[in-house]
């Protein structure tokens, strides 16, 4: 009898807005989980999506999209839904026999493995209470040092020429909190992460890595 097995269809990583620039950073991020033999990782970008996803307005606009996209998809063996927000996660697992990943839990997961104290990086203060809801949920608040933003927009996280001057600043500052290790809270900051890393001399999680790696790790043990 044949040992083969089938390679197991795609991990679709979804970007829930429709900025290009986003998808095409967090596509590169994503290249050291690339294998032969392994699951396409596959990145798409949400047509119907806002240009960035900043507001509660904003997060719960792309719930539908992302549900239908979902259930177009039979043949992902498991989804990733790339913002930090993580809108839809609760809707798109309801309607999906695969796994379906937020990168918020998943960012803050794998940040608890790496240290005692997470501190996250927003992109605007008014996000900052979105993200805080879900923490409560989740039940980790002792482990959150804090949340500080940036102040600026989900493109500029992806192109702007200060991003990350303004990265290594805010990371200090929670450094300063009592930090221990840092969270991105945008899919647009992946390019950062690793220069970030390097600046800073502690751990920086990308939660859209974050999330395929769990992703993969599932997929691969069938």
């Amino acid at each position: 009898m044949s040992n083969d097995t089938a390679t197991p269809g795609p991990i679709l990583v979804i970007n829930p807005n429709s900025n290009e620039v986003v998808t095409e950073g967090m596509a590169r991020a994503l290249d050291s989980y690339r294998m032969a033999g392994g699951p396409e990782i596959e990145t798409m970008t949400l047509a119907e999506g806002p240009f960035g996803i900043e507001s509660q307005v904003d997060s719960d606009s792309v719930i539908l999209p992302l549900v239908r996209v979902v259930q177009s998809r039979l043949d992902a063996s498991a989804f990733v839904i790339a913002c930090y927000s993580d809108p839809g996660l609760d809707a798109c697992r309801s309607v999906s026999s695969a796994p379906v990943y937020g990168i918020q839990d998943s960012g803050i997961l794998t940040a608890m493995a790496h240290g005692e104290q997470v501190g996250v990086i927003a992109i605007s203060d008014v996000s900052i209470a979105r993200h805080m809801r879900t923490l409560r949920q989740m039940g980790v608040m002792d482990r959150i040092t804090g949340e500080r933003a940036l102040n600026m927009s989900v493109h500029e996280t992806a192109v702007g020429t200060e991003t990350f001057a303004a990265l290594e600043r805010t990371g200090r500052a929670l450094m300063g909190d009592g930090a221990d290790v840092i969270v991105l809270g945008c899919a647009g900051m992946a390019t950062h992460r690793a220069g970030l890393e390097e600046a800073l001399g502690i751990p920086v999680v990308d939660p859209t890595q974050a999330a395929v790696a769990m992703a993969l790790g599932r997929v691969l043990l069938g």
